[in-house]
């Protein structure tokens, strides 16, 4: 039984993690002012008929904090990237030079760092809900369990100090990017 236990417990865990590892994944799409090759990351282009992730059909640099290059494989998808650009809505105004496409980054004005900020927080409770739900699948397991009364409490105890550690961790993830937006 205390296999079963410890099973549960580490498949929780695992869960845990990995909304930690996506909440990360998302805030890196939330810019903070410098250009940052990650805030292309949910970039499609129309690449022979099929929806392709910009960074498999090109190389995206940061040649300098305010400037986002992406060099295609083939010229022919400057046209598709730019169109990719402006329909992932990210706010940028893509350019051309023949050879690559260009972003500015424009420096945030306060009332869009207060808009990234709020979406940050979203991204973090979701991450935090996403434990909380973790939490309760795992007190349902054990509870189905046939285990003494000690060892549940036991074991809820361990998943309720899994649940506490993981939405500190979220809280400090959350601090370092509200103050990465704000930094000017």
């Amino acid at each position: 039984m205390e296999d079963e236990v410890d099973f549960i417990i580490d498949s929780t865990k695992e869960g845990m993690d990995r909304a930690i590892e996506h909440l990360k994944k998302q805030l890196l799409n939330i810019r903070a002012g410098k250009a940052n090759p990650a805030m292309l990351g949910g970039v499609l282009v129309e690449y022979y008929g099929a929806k392709t992730p910009l960074n498999q059909v090109a190389n995206v640099s940061t040649p300098d904090a305010r400037t986002i290059s992406v060099q295609p494989f083939e010229k022919k998808l400057i046209p598709e990237i730019e169109k990719g650009i402006m329909q992932a809505n990210l706010g940028f105004n893509p350019m051309n030079n023949g050879e690559s496409v260009i972003i500015n980054v424009p420096p945030l004005t306060e009332e869009r760092r207060t808009q990234l900020v709020k979406q940050a927080k979203a991204e973090a409770e979701d991450a935090k809900i996403g434990v909380r739900n973790d939490r309760k699948s795992a007190n349902n397991d054990l509870k189905k369990l046939d285990i003494s009364e000690d060892l549940l409490k036991s074991a809820e105890a361990d998943v309720q100090e899994l649940t506490d550690n993981h939405i500190t961790k979220i809280d400090e993830i959350l601090v370092v990017k509200e103050k990465e937006i704000m930094t000017i």
